[in-house]
């Protein structure tokens, strides 16, 4: 579904992206590992339009989409929900969720989506005229995948799901994205929690100052000595 060749990110002088190949295919979770400042997340907004690249290219399903408008990329079925959830804090979660379907017209559409974000997020439904600010930073995560799905992506991309939540919280996430994924949604997930990426994805690419410099099945890699002494505490 997604082949990224030879890609190349800068921000200024700070070469952030050196060349990395990676794919997803169909139906997968694939999952990115890395410390902070790998280029994890610079790969993510690059998929999204949201930094150029400078070299290399990005397709989707075959087409280029490389430094494609952002709105183009949503309409293509590709959706994030970044890092620090970005909800908008004085909206409602019924509005909030309104926003992730700006580029949908058909409001039976719209209407099939909120049907199918309350079913996985019932607690969002409960709380659907609260303000967002109000709510709790796994509400507020929720709020930020469900958003991401009003849209009806073919690509979602996750970036940091369990930051600053409670283990129980954590688990419970990473239940619903596996969920999602079992719905068809193909997920591209970034993840500080490495051990509980590895055990829900099926490969896995770590990055390191802006290459990759392990890639395989997310299994091995999580049996890996180098991997496991790195981000798995072994």
């Amino acid at each position: 579904m997604l082949e990224i060749k030879g890609l190349h990110v800068h921000y200024g002088y700070i070469h952030a992206l050196k060349g990395i190949d990676l794919s997803v295919g169909q139906g997968e979770i694939v999952t990115l590992i890395g410390a902070n400042g790998a280029g994890k997340s610079t790969t993510l907004n690059a998929v999204c339009g949201l930094v150029k690249a400078s070299a290399g290219s990005i397709h989707l399903e075959g087409e280029d989409i490389t430094n494609k408008a952002p709105y183009r990329i949503v309409q293509r079925r590709v959706s994030q929900a970044p890092e620090g959830r970005e909800v908008f804090p004085m909206l409602t979660v019924n509005e909030n969720l309104r926003m992730g379907a700006f580029t949908v017209t058909n409001q039976e559409t719209i209407s099939r989506s909120y049907e199918r974000v309350f079913g996985l997020f019932p607690r969002l439904k409960e709380r659907e005229k609260q303000i967002a600010g109000t709510l709790s930073g796994g509400e507020q995560q929720m709020l930020a995948i469900g958003r991401a799905l009003m849209s009806s992506p073919k690509l979602l991309l996750l970036d940091e799901p369990s930051m600053g939540l409670a283990p129980n919280l954590v688990l419970l996430i990473f239940d619903l994205i596996k969920s999602i994924n079992e719905q068809g949604v193909t997920i591209l997930l970034i993840e500080q929690n490495a051990n509980i990426a590895l055990s829900i994805a099926k490969r896995a690419y770590v990055l390191e100052t802006g290459n990759v410099v392990l890639s395989g099945e997310a299994a091995s890699l999580r049996s890996d000595p180098a991997v496991q002494r790195a981000y798995l505490g072994g």
